[in-house]
């Protein structure tokens, strides 16, 4: 019996003593190697200084699309847009009888096609929230590098690689 009991009290104490080991090559390790965190260079103790919020591009001028079926950028504010059941603040300048003279391109004619494909006399209920497919741009820093190509550039290196 008194064997069994200093067996299960060695077995704890390894235990205890892998689990502070573990923790403490843990710790070092991280320290060691700047691994990235959300809270980076700043101590868990101190609240860290936030970005600047980005500033959207506000130029109205139409960007390429990269491509097809790419909902358009807003090239534009709409930060008080108001979006709602009862109200779409967009519509104003890009619905049919608008556009003339606000000179906003008006909105595809598949935001008046309902889900079988029938035309309406007005935007399609699911096309109706606009937010839901196109944004506004920022001048924000690229998280990432981008490296994207578009189509018609691949298909021209396509080409000249073969001549």
């Amino acid at each position: 019996m008194k064997i069994i009991i200093n067996i299960a009290k060695i077995s704890k104490i390894a235990i205890q003593t892998l689990i502070v080991a573990t923790l403490f090559v843990t710790n070092v390790i991280a320290e060691n190697h700047n691994i990235a965190t959300l809270r980076a260079s700043t101590s868990i103790d101190t609240q860290a200084t936030p970005s600047p919020i980005a500033n959207v591009i506000n130029k109205d001028i139409k960007q390429a699309r990269n491509y097809p079926m790419q909902p358009p950028v807003i090239p534009h504010k709409t930060r008080n847009y108001e979006v709602n059941l009862n109200s779409n603040k967009c519509m104003s300048c890009h619905s049919r009888s608008r556009t003339e003279e606000s000179q906003a391109p008006m909105v595809s004619v598949t935001h008046f096609m309902d889900r079988d494909g029938n035309f309406l006399a007005e935007i399609s209920p699911r096309r109706y929230f606009c937010n839901q497919c196109h944004a506004t741009q920022t001048d924000a820093k690229l998280l990432v590098e981008n490296d994207f190509v578009d189509m018609h550039t691949l298909m021209k290196a396509k080409r000249a690689a073969k001549d």
